[in-house]
């Protein structure tokens, strides 16, 4: 950067990779072939890029800042398998970006619009196969939490694929080093959410209540955000055998699966009344 008289961008959350054995970890985490496709997201100086390309039959690096471009398409242009897209990966539709054959993501991503990422990846009418990010350790492991100790965040993640921590990463790997310490987190992606179509609707509607305010019992959140009464919101807890008592992040992602068919009925016998 130094050469291009460039200084990394603050306001994009810009901390290079460039400990050679920390890309390579990742490159290797990320079990590459060269029959797949990689999506990049925020290629940067091109250091991670150069290993995908290596190892992938093709890399899609997207880009936002316009005045490393012109630095990723020198370093990579050795590389006849290498496509650079300046762009918001958040306004990037992947379908357009990758078609719709199978995709892997690879990146080193900006920390603080981590879960952005995460669910435009996952809400994309074609998802990824396997989604591989580095990103602040202490949110890796949130993501991978279990009944006990989840967060919405983490329910969003596992009810789409399996997450597992497998490279941890010290802030002295990175230019400028970050304040935290990092990790890559792998993400086999699922064929089919474990629930689907419009119960996925409802169980995001539902889990967002329950997590509003987790330091309260369920039959309180269920009951206000739901607009009924406590009764009702108890109700329909018992019916799908979960305590009213308990607390959103005391559930196990089975027990929201059943509540959300719960509530798929409860809503049903509430439309007939209505009727």
């Amino acid at each position: 950067m130094r050469r291009h008289h460039l200084d990394p961008h603050k306001g994009l959350g810009q901390n290079f990779l460039v400990d050679h054995k920390a890309l390579r970890k990742i490159v290797d985490y990320a079990g590459l072939t060269k029959e797949d496709t990689v999506l990049e997201i925020g290629a940067g100086l091109g250091s991670l890029t150069r290993m995908l390309a290596k190892g992938a039959g093709k890399v899609v690096a997207v880009e936002i800042d316009h005045h490393l471009v012109p630095i990723l398409e020198e370093v990579m242009a050795p590389f006849n398998n290498v496509q650079i897209i300046e762009g918001d990966i958040l306004e990037l539709n992947p379908v357009n970006l990758m078609g719709e054959k199978p995709f892997i993501v690879v990146a080193n991503i900006p920390y603080f619009i981590t879960s952005a990422i995460i669910r435009h990846l996952l809400t994309s009418a074609v998802k990824p196969t396997r989604i591989v990010l580095t990103m602040q350790k202490e949110v890796a492991e949130r993501i991978c939490a279990q009944a006990g100790d989840l967060s919405l965040l983490a329910l969003s993640v596992q009810v789409f694929g399996i997450p597992k921590i497998g490279v941890s990463i010290s802030a002295s790997a990175f230019f400028p080093p970050p304040k935290v310490d990092s990790a890559t987190l792998k993400v086999e992606i699922y064929e089919q959410p474990l629930i689907t179509g419009k119960q996925l609707d409802m169980f995001f509607t539902l889990a967002k209540i329950g997590f509003s305010q987790k330091r309260k019992m369920l039959r309180n959140t269920i009951s206000a955000g739901l607009h009924c009464s406590a009764s009702e919101a108890e109700e329909l807890l018992k019916s799908a055998g979960i305590d009213p008592a308990r607390r959103a992040q005391t559930l196990e992602l089975v027990e929201w699966k059943t509540l959300v068919g719960e509530y798929e009925s409860w809503l049903e016998k509430k439309k007939t009344t209505v009727e």
